[in-house]
């Protein structure tokens, strides 16, 4: 067998050009207004209530219908500060689209994502007068640490009441998943930094980039210089393979982590990043799937993904698992790793064990197989890590416990988002959890004393 193939520039850049572009292109203005018109505009619509954050749909698409873009951006963005990235990255064929009542009598439910998308981003395109203006200043200040779904989301709800936020983030951009978690067909075209903008634009909110809980920053250090913090900290650990890899190396660049190759392909041209010609995904989410499609748009030419559980068991929705299987991903399940194996300090592949359930537990069958790779991306899942948060917050399932308001153990510090227990890890959950601990602690605080921080405090 050759030696791994792993190397980067294996298509054309018209090829990576249309790989990486949209996956899915917007509506036009003509296509809009016809799929608006399908609508019933339900009263209690079935559709408003499937949204986490509530977006009120029958109005949006009705304004739609009615040409009203920024009327249309208006009712969604109250709802939801982030519903750009929501309309392309929800699951919306599991919430508002299963529910339209246009399931009962027609295959076809109204596009909602779509239609959501084209008033959105018409708005931003239009520019004009900002749809939020901030309220009066309050003198109180809040820490969000974390600028992913639920931080942004918090930091827009907690300005637009008047109140001074500082955003803090560990990386070099805002956005967290949005920036560096997604698959770089959802959100071509840098619309994650577009709608950060747009959301940074009422005022009173100050980022503070390149600085991490735990080292540059301390919980207690934030709550002396605020009068609340917000923590969306999402999951920074990884969960292991728990088997023995090799120590070479050249392995380092071979088998990796599936989230520090979708963050590399974000942050670079696709034709710089590494594929090999064989790939192999280990996980079944949709961490798992975006890994090995974009495996495939760079010019692998057999990717499989491997899940221990039945396909019943995958947590990739039916769609991105269709999605995965009509770009040439081969899913395997029943089958767990054992073994990464190398010769010559080169990758060579790994080694399953096919597995059954037997009496509601997962057993190896006795069978065992070898699939060649080049390369293997572990897409296993994350985990919280809860030291920079200290001790102060109690836990839950190894999440952050907290009330149905995102209120956390400690009496200033309230967490959403992916760090928090309970939910389905979905961005517009995320947002939602962010939207209401905003409106929690601005609830609180306003209710409090002024609390007069020393200059010390304040700048130290």
């Amino acid at each position: 067998m050759d030696p791994a193939d792993l190397k980067s520039g294996r298509l054309s850049p018209a090829d990576y050009a249309r790989n990486f572009g949209d996956a899915h292109p917007p509506l036009n203005r003509t296509q809009a207004l016809i799929e608006a018109e399908r609508c019933y505009y339900c009263f209690d619509a079935p559709c408003q209530t499937a949204c986490p954050t509530g977006i009120d749909v029958p109005s949006f698409i009705q304004r739609i219908a009615q040409d009203n873009l920024r009327g249309a951006a208006e009712a969604i963005l109250t709802a939801n500060p982030l519903g750009g990235i929501c309309a392309r990255v929800c699951p919306t064929e599991v919430l508002c689209e299963q529910a339209c009542v246009r399931n009962a009598n027609e295959s076809k439910p109204v596009e909602i994502g779509l239609l959501q998308r084209f008033a959105v981003e018409g708005h931003f395109a239009q520019g004009g007068k900002p749809l939020f203006t901030r309220g009066q200043p309050t003198g109180r200040r809040v820490a969000v640490v974390g600028a992913g779904p639920a931080g942004l989301a918090a930091a827009h709800g907690l300005a637009w009441r008047g109140h001074e936020v500082t955003l803090f983030d560990a990386a070099d951009k805002l956005g967290g998943l949005n920036e560096y978690g997604l698959a770089t067909y959802k959100v071509a075209g840098g619309f994650a930094q577009r709608e950060i903008a747009w959301l940074l634009s009422i005022g009173g909110i100050t980022p503070r980039l390149n600085c991490r809980l735990g080292r540059d920053i301390t919980l207690d250090g934030l709550l002396a210089e605020h009068d609340a913090v917000f923590l969306g900290l999402g999951l920074q650990g990884v969960n292991a393979l728990g088997i023995a890899e090799p120590e070479l190396p050249d392995l380092q660049s071979s088998v990796r982590d599936a989230v520090d190759f979708i963050a590399e392909l974000r942050q670079n041209a696709p034709e710089i990043v590494p594929v090999g010609r064989r790939v192999v995904v280990i996980g079944g989410g949709m961490t798992a799937v975006d890994a090995a499609v974009q495996s495939r748009l760079l010019g692998a030419e057999q990717v499989t993904l491997i899940y221990r559980r039945g396909p019943e068991g995958l947590s990739a929705s039916e769609y991105e698992q269709h999605w995965a299987q009509t770009h040439g991903v081969s899913i395997r399940c029943w089958a767990r790793p054992l073994a990464v194996e190398a010769a010559g300090g080169v990758l060579r592949g790994m080694r399953f064990a096919a597995t059954r359930l037997e009496d509601g537990r997962l057993v190896d069958t006795g069978e065992q197989f070898f699939v060649e790779a080049d390369l293997v991306l572990r897409a296993i899942g994350q985990a919280y890590e809860a030291e920079p948060a200290g001790q102060a917050i109690a836990l839950e399932g190894g999440r952050i416990r907290t009330d149905a308001d995102g209120a956390t153990s400690h009496p200033r510090v309230w967490a959403g988002g992916d760090c928090r227990a309970g939910g389905r890890d979905l961005t517009v959950e995320a947002v939602e959890q962010g939207k209401r601990a905003a409106q929690a602690i601005d609830r609180t605080i306003g209710l409090s004393p002024v609390r007069h921080l020393d200059k010390e405090a304040r700048h130290g």
